[in-house]
């Protein structure tokens, strides 16, 4: 979920039709190409700026993110549907999750998830 220097796609700006101003940036977010994390968690990279980045990620029934999630910068996300168990507690769909810089996660799920996600750079 950290975008820090892992770059396994291009941006949603680059992969799908969108609008660009100078104050704005909009995409639909199904018209960006989901990329596979790891077996049943899909990722898809959202317009970023040099102050955040905003990702989607769809998760299968009974996955788990690969690797302990580490945050050198604020990190939050926002459950859109299903269920996320995030250091033993459970969030459903409306929950949203603040991560402080110096934190750590592995999320996972039993029924399957939908998180909108946006991590924060440093200024």
């Amino acid at each position: 979920m950290s975008e820090d220097t892992r770059r396994d796609a291009p941006s949603a700006l680059e992969t799908s039709a969108s609008t660009t101003s100078a104050l704005k940036t909009v995409v639909q977010v199904d018209d960006v190409e989901p990329h596979e994390v790891a077996p049943g968690i899909w990722r898809r990279r959202l317009p970023a700026t040099a102050y955040a980045r905003g990702w989607l990620i769809d998760f299968a029934a009974g996955t788990e993110w690969p690797e302990i999630d580490e945050h050198s910068t604020e990190e939050r996300y926002f459950v859109l549907s299903g269920e996320v168990i995030d250091g033993g507690e459970r969030h459903g769909p409306g929950a949203y999750v603040v991560f402080a810089p110096g934190s750590e996660h592995r999320p996972r799920t039993e029924t399957g998830a939908r998180m909108l996600g946006i991590s924060l750079m440093s200024a």
